[in-house]
């Protein structure tokens, strides 16, 4: 059993690993260093919107913070208001509440259960595992621990390729759209919006803006140029537990084969989404026996469709965008982004090449802002702490840009392939090895897995 364990991370994973470990009942009193680099911890970027808009893409009753308990989110939010439905899709500012309310509660109960926590308003800089503890650094401080937990979430975006320095030095081409809408005013100018990426945060951002700024006009560019789709108004459960899909699926482990196999159940089914989310509790297993050049295969041509299935719209949000497409307010486009640059006039120039096409076509924007998705390139990341780790060699980076390389356990690995003892991740950082890691009914698992490792006699 490790007592003195580190977690370092502030949102929804670091969150709930700190609360599965403060209710437990140990052999030995815990004493938890919770690097959260803020005074307030728990919501993270993921919820840390104030906007009603922003709505959770997993109905209220499957929020849980718990394993034992994945109804708690629908408890809270019906004692608040007794018409909310396990149905529902609900602001993510509330289920921020949600989390700081329990941890608040953990933080508080701690006592009783022998435990103690202290909670550093500071970011973990550096990080030097040996068989002896963990060394963590902090300014010109250090913590010793016996064990520590990386729950750090996504890592910070980094500027597509061809970008200009002085288009980035303008404050007109956005690469985190987060810090940008918390600070964004009202404007009633006709405002010229490039959005590159289609996912669920450019979704988040067009809605959003588009209350704030009623006479600008979204251009959305991707690769495919589709929206994700929706959510079916009413929660339904799959036709059949399938198993026989994801049998045959294991029995010959190729992404070609497995997207037939897919379209095939998809086209029996009463409804498609009812076969995507009846293989969630097998996709982490299924994506362990892809071979290496398999997942590349599906990274490079398949996962675009995937997420678009597997992470959907709820229904209000894809009215509210069908509104704008309607008002003519939103265009969508396929293809790719080759450059941005400043123009004298402090517009931007965007250059784009057309999927399928080998003509490119420029266009002038008053802002572009970049909404592609997670970035777990620990490789190339200016995160500090990453980056320090990256270097000494003292984990393995993901080589496929999906985290850091380590055990479907959440052990991860040394520079050198090996796991480490005492050293572990839950998250996003451990897509390459899970792939499905960055929802809460997945974090709540990795984080009561690792907490009963940490625990164990």
């Amino acid at each position: 059993m490790f007592q003195k364990v580190a977690i370092i991370g502030g949102g929804a994973a670091a969150a709930t690993l700190v609360s599965e470990l403060l209710e437990r009942r140990t052999p030995r009193p815990l004493h938890l260093t919770w690097f959260a680099g803020s005074a307030q911890p728990g919501r993270g970027v993921a919820y840390g919107t104030p906007s009603e808009r922003h709505l959770l893409n997993v109905r209220a009753a499957s929020m849980g913070m718990f394993v034992s308990k994945p109804g708690g989110f629908l408890e809270y939010a019906q004692a608040l208001d007794p018409t909310v439905k396990g149905s529902d899709f609900l602001p993510r500012r509330l289920y921020g509440d949600f989390l700081q309310s329990r941890v608040d509660a953990a933080i508080k109960n701690a006592p009783q259960f022998g435990h103690d926590i202290n909670v550093m308003p500071f970011a973990a800089e550096s990080l030097v595992p040996s068989p002896e503890g963990v060394a963590v650094g902090y300014g010109d401080e250090e913590a010793h621990v016996e064990a520590a937990v990386l729950a750090i979430g996504s890592l910070p975006p980094r500027p597509l390729a061809g970008v200009a320095d002085a288009a980035l030095a303008s404050g007109r081409y956005v690469t985190d759209p987060w810090p940008y809408l918390a600070g964004v005013e009202s404007d009633d100018r006709p405002l010229r919006v490039l959005v590159i990426g289609l996912g669920l945060t450019a979704v988040d951002v067009m809605l959003d803006l588009s209350a704030r700024w009623p006479n600008a006009h979204f251009t959305a560019l991707s690769r495919h140029g589709h929206l994700p789709e929706p959510h079916l108004a009413a929660a339904s459960a799959p036709g059949d537990d399938g198993t026989d899909l994801v049998e045959s699926m294991r029995d010959d482990p190729n992404v070609r084969g497995w997207l037939h196999r897919l379209r095939e159940a998809a086209e029996s089914a009463d409804d498609w989404r009812t076969v995507v989310d009846g293989m969630r509790p097998y996709t982490q297993g299924l994506w362990n026996d892809l071979p290496a050049s398999e997942r590349a295969r599906f990274l490079r041509h398949a996962r675009w469709a995937w997420e678009r299935a597997r992470h959907r719209m709820p229904p209000q949000v894809a009215r509210a965008v069908g509104k704008l497409e309607a008002a003519c307010k939103l265009t969508r486009m396929r293809g790719r982004m080759q450059s941005v640059s400043l123009r004298m006039d402090g517009d931007l120039d965007v250059v784009r090449r057309e999927t399928g096409k080998d003509t490119t076509v420029s266009e002038t924007y008053d802002i572009v802002i970049q909404t592609v998705g997670l970035n777990t390139d620990t490789l190339r990341t200016e995160h500090t702490l990453m980056r320090q780790l990256v270097i000494d060699d003292l984990v393995t980076p993901d080589r496929m840009g999906l985290g850091l390389a380590a055990q479907p356990d959440g052990h991860l690995l040394d520079g050198n392939g090996k796991p480490r003892g005492n050293l572990f991740a839950i998250g996003s950082l451990l897509r390459g090895a899970l792939w499905e890691s960055t929802a809460i009914p997945e974090i709540r698992k990795q984080a009561q897995s690792v907490a009963n490792m940490l625990t164990a006699k």
